[in-house]
């Protein structure tokens, strides 16, 4: 099958291991790089052999002709980008958190759709090889229904330290981490029926909050609790692993520290064993369990540009996820309780 020829718009921190990834996985071919700071798009273009530099998105659809275009900019950029891509027909992947508002991100989905564009969101950390191994054990592995579930991502990683602009958004850990968090209950559980969420801010040196706590209930009615933060010195302070316990009818799935996954049964005592992510020449070691989940997300994505079953992650599935963020802030803001009609 003939290379489907790709832009990368935006060369900041996660473009390295996003790059590294379609180049790994084959069946692609990187033409060109944006970036509004110029030389940060030539350091990455050697980096990778990359032939085109552009400093003007416009000029880059315009002169390359592309199959598509991922998108790894600032969210606040998405919106112009999207609309770029749609009036040259080109399809989208574009980096989450989709969008700044709820309303944009609505319109972004409609514009593509009346156009005829597809477009998809990179929303990785469903793809997480634990994580897709605990959907794997609700399905089949005869612990009956859930009731109860809780997912739980808190630790005292220095977060600003390597990407600083975090530090200065308003709305912080719900639309950075709760976009993944959010989106692996709807994996894990199916849609919300009510969200209720209260918010924190623990380091009074940021804009945003550091801590946020959601309460779902999710689709066989299962009760779901979200927790989040980045102020938490915690025993198992695995900064960037999401913890998963899930009851069920019949039995128990946890996913605790250091990729081990337990499996209770009634009657027939708990098994465990490691499930650790793949390792990447390219990734960083403390960070596996994230850029071997971007392999993954990549594939899938791939697989639908080239003529096959939809994405996973498609821009009318993720606007799901937007809503529970998007709810998330209006609840803890208004201490509500939130509900939906799907």
């Amino acid at each position: 099958m003939t290379p489907l020829r790709f832009a990368v718009f935006g060369c900041g921190f996660w473009s390295q291991y996003q790059i590294a990834a379609w180049q790994a996985l084959g069946g692609v071919e990187l033409v060109a790089l944006y970036n509004r700071t110029r030389s940060r798009a030539e350091a990455l273009a050697q980096r990778f052999g990359v032939p085109h530099i552009y400093d003007d998105a416009e000029a880059l659809l315009a002169n390359e002709h592309l199959d598509f275009v991922d998108i790894i900019s600032d969210v606040d950029t998405h919106a112009r980008f999207v609309a770029l891509a749609v009036a040259h027909r080109v399809p989208v992947i574009c980096q989450k958190p989709m969008a700044s508002t709820l309303v944009q991100a609505e319109a972004m989905v409609q514009q593509c759709a009346t156009a005829g564009v597809p477009f998809m969101i990179h929303e990785n950390w469903r793809w997480q090889h634990p994580i897709r191994l605990v959907k794997d054990v609700l399905r089949s592995s005869g612990i009956g229904k859930p009731f109860r579930g809780r997912i739980t991502f808190a630790n005292s990683f220095p977060v600003f330290d390597n990407q600083p602009f975090l530090s200065q958004i308003k709305r912080f850990i719900i639309a950075d981490i709760g976009s993944h968090i959010l989106d692996v209950a709807r994996f894990l559980f199916g849609e919300a029926h009510s969200l209720y969420c209260q918010t924190q801010r623990i380091n009074s040196t940021i804009a945003g909050e550091d801590v946020a706590t959601v309460l779902m209930r999710m689709g066989d009615n299962v009760t779901v609790t979200c927790e989040m933060s980045y102020a938490s010195p915690v025993e198992h302070d695995r900064f960037p692993e999401t913890y998963i316990t899930v009851e069920c009818e019949d039995g128990t799935v946890e996913l605790g520290p250091g990729f081990w996954l337990r499996i209770t049964r009634r009657g027939d005592g708990t098994h465990s064993r490691r499930v650790p992510p793949a390792r990447y020449p390219w990734a960083d070691p403390a960070y596996d369990v994230v850029h071997a989940s971007i392999a993954d997300c990549n594939a899938n994505l791939l697989a639908a540009l080239q003529g096959g079953p939809p994405a996973e992650t498609t821009g009318a599935d993720n606007l799901k996820t937007v809503r529970l963020v998007d709810a998330a802030y209006t609840s803890a803001t208004n201490d509500t309780v939130q509900h939906f009609a799907w």
